[in-house]
């Protein structure tokens, strides 16, 4: 009977997170998909993903949101236009910069968006209402813990 080395444990373990993380990425991926279309049937996922950044953070521009995706402004720029088009986002001037602008959700957007996590938390609770609200902070700990590396 072989014994495994905690370092070779921990290094097997790391694998197993590293699949599954690559399973949900695959699955939100789905989500998103899914979501947008629910928001509107010409929604792309990425423009999906910057509305809810934009909901989120009540109001931001689209400097921020490429940085914060790592997404040329170009690029931004375009699903943004979309966002407005289908009047889930505004631009608005900024109250401490008149020169800059902000981009903020529309009623229509929240209730839009509202709607759209209402299913998700349902899903979620789903699979994760067998566990405690204390393992359920950790695992977020352990995601932003991920997610900052």
């Amino acid at each position: 009977m072989s014994v495994m080395s905690p370092d070779s444990a921990i290094d097997d373990a790391i694998l197993d997170v590293e699949q599954q993380l690559s399973v949900l990425f695959n699955r939100s991926r789905a989500v998103w998909k899914e979501a947008a279309e629910q928001v509107h049937p010409e929604l792309q996922p990425a423009g999906y993903t910057l509305f809810g950044t934009i909901v989120r953070l009540r109001e931001t521009n689209a400097h921020a949101l490429a940085q914060l995706f790592d997404m040329d402004k170009s690029a931004v720029s375009r699903q943004v236009r979309v966002l407005e088009e289908l009047g889930l986002v505004e631009s608005r001037p900024d109250a401490t910069d008149g020169r800059a602008r902000v981009l903020v959700a529309t009623a229509a957007g929240l209730e839009c968006a509202r709607s759209v996590r209402e299913r998700n938390k349902s899903r979620l609770r789903g699979a994760l209402q067998t566990r405690s609200a204390e393992d359920l902070r950790l695992f977020a700990e352990i995601l932003g813990e991920i997610s900052a590396a």
